[in-house]
């Protein structure tokens, strides 16, 4: 092959490396459109909203390539339904492109429960909203702090700070509507257990302030009132006494002890 090569003259083989060369050009660029695609296109289908797995199966028959690229949380989207594709639907890319999917996850994240109590309506709304979660139905008992958080909620039932909840939920908030404006005789606490005396209370629209406990106490809930205050009695001329008033939403401080008050003898604690 060499000897033949160099029999021939040099212009001689300077034309036919120069064919060569050519030929070669002319077939790259007639292959180039096989190889890249070139001139093959298609458009892609939105599959926002459909499932995971019927989305893939949709944009594979139409030559795409799929993968999954982000997981997120929307609890408006079912479960394992595609939230969002690049590229955009409807947009035109060559075939055997890949389409990148962002799933909504199956199951929603646990967020922890913020002490949203004393928050303004609109400082706990918005809080809330900064951690993922709603506001759910709000309510309002008398109380002297208006329009502040009394109680959080979850499913109507009390929720503590700290508590791992799902993202997304719903938080029920009890505000305060103030103090009402009707007066009620203060009520006689005395000799109530606390668990009871929280009960009554809360029939009558009043609220504990301050527990003060007498003693060594080791059950809280199971402690005797002993004192309280404002007292049930007023006595602006001295002997004469007259039913104290209150008004709703108002609060009474209380003092518990682990031993039962003596009947009629209440006032001892008064002289100390």
């Amino acid at each position: 092959m060499f000897k033949y090569i160099t029999s021939k003259p040099l212009w001689a083989n300077i034309l036919a490396a120069i064919g060569l060369i050519l030929l070669l050009i002319i077939l790259f660029f007639l292959s180039l459109s096989w190889i890249t695609g070139f001139g093959k296109s298609e458009k892609v289908p939105s599959v926002v909203g459909q499932n995971a797995v019927a989305a893939k199966k949709i944009l594979e028959d139409k030559g795409f390539h799929v993968a999954l690229q982000d997981s997120v949380y929307v609890d408006s989207v079912a479960k394992l339904a595609v939230v969002r594709q690049s590229p955009e639907p409807d947009a035109i890319v060559k075939q055997g492109r890949t389409i990148y999917l962002t799933i909504n996850r199956s199951l929603a994240p646990m967020v922890e429960m913020p002490n949203l109590v004393g928050f303004s309506i609109r400082s706990a709304e918005m809080y809330l909203q900064s951690l993922g979660l709603k506001l759910g139905v709000i309510n309002y008992k008398p109380d002297i702090a208006r329009n502040a958080v009394l109680e959080q909620t979850l499913n109507d039932e009390q929720v503590a700070p700290g508590s791992k909840i799902p993202l997304g939920s719903s938080i029920g908030l009890v505000l305060g509507s103030g103090v009402g404006g009707g007066d009620m005789e203060v009520p006689n606490l005395i000799g109530m257990t606390l668990v009871e005396a929280k009960s009554w209370l809360s029939s009558l629209s009043l609220n504990i302030g301050s527990i003060i406990p007498v003693g060594t106490i080791s059950d809280t809930n199971a402690s005797f009132i002993v004192k309280q205050s404002p007292d049930i009695y007023l006595e602006t001329i001295p002997g004469q006494k007259s039913a104290n008033k209150i008004k709703s939403g108002q609060l009474l401080d209380i003092y518990i002890s682990a031993v039962a008050p003596i009947k009629d003898t209440t006032q001892l604690l008064n002289n100390q």
